[in-house]
């Protein structure tokens, strides 16, 4: 049975969990990272060199970024099906929608994220916050264009590609700061949000 190591509130592991749901994966998952710790261990640093997570044993097949892992695991298991169609344009939409998500809105989000819910407030850099949520927005611009002429990040119907940016605007709706009104992001959003697999892998766990 697939491993997955990586503790549940990760959003690189929310996208790992999320795509085998989706797809019906059966999975182990081991808490390890943040609280946890384990990360920095001879054992899982011989996996991992990183020290991140997550990182997932395939029946002895090893494999670690998160984005990597989803499309690996979606070939394997979804090949052909909306989530990853055969259509080589509409994979590498998805792929530059994922890589995207990962080199820019990620970059962004990270430290209003780190700097409102892991940092005591009194040692919380409130200059560096806003300049963070400035960028922040700036790139949610980037998905509004977009999903103006289109239903999905993927296209037309949800796939991979959606993936990597939906735990990420989960906490740009939730956190307690300022939101421009972005409607198309929020009707995608909203769509996402009716995915019960969304629901219980990132809103039901929350921010932590």
């Amino acid at each position: 049975m697939l491993k997955i190591l990586g503790r549940a509130t990760s959003s690189n592991v929310q996208k790992v969990v999320w795509v085998c749901e989706e797809l019906n994966i059966p999975y182990e998952r081991a808490d390890l990272g943040g609280p946890y710790g384990g990360n920095d261990t001879a054992e899982y640093l011989s996996l991992n060199p990183n020290g991140r997570v997550p990182t997932i044993d395939d029946d002895g097949f090893i494999l670690w970024e998160s984005n990597t892992i989803v499309r690996y695991l979606a070939d394997k298991h979804g090949n052909g099906t909306t989530l990853w169609p055969k259509n080589l344009q509409k994979r590498a939409n998805a792929s530059r929608w994922m890589d995207w998500a990962s080199s820019t809105l990620a970059v962004s989000h990270v430290p209003v994220y780190q700097g409102l819910i892991r940092t005591p407030e009194r040692r919380r850099d409130l200059a560096k916050i806003d300049a963070a949520r400035d960028g922040w927005a700036k790139a949610n611009g980037i998905l509004e264009n977009w999903l103006r002429d289109n239903k999905y990040l993927s296209g037309s119907t949800f796939g991979i590609g959606d993936i990597p940016a939906a735990p990420i605007t989960f906490r740009w709706f939730n956190l307690d700061i300022e939101r421009e009104n972005y409607p198309n992001l929020r009707r995608w959003y909203d769509e996402i949000c009716a995915r019960q697999t969304f629901r219980k892998h990132i809103i039901d766990i929350g921010m932590q």
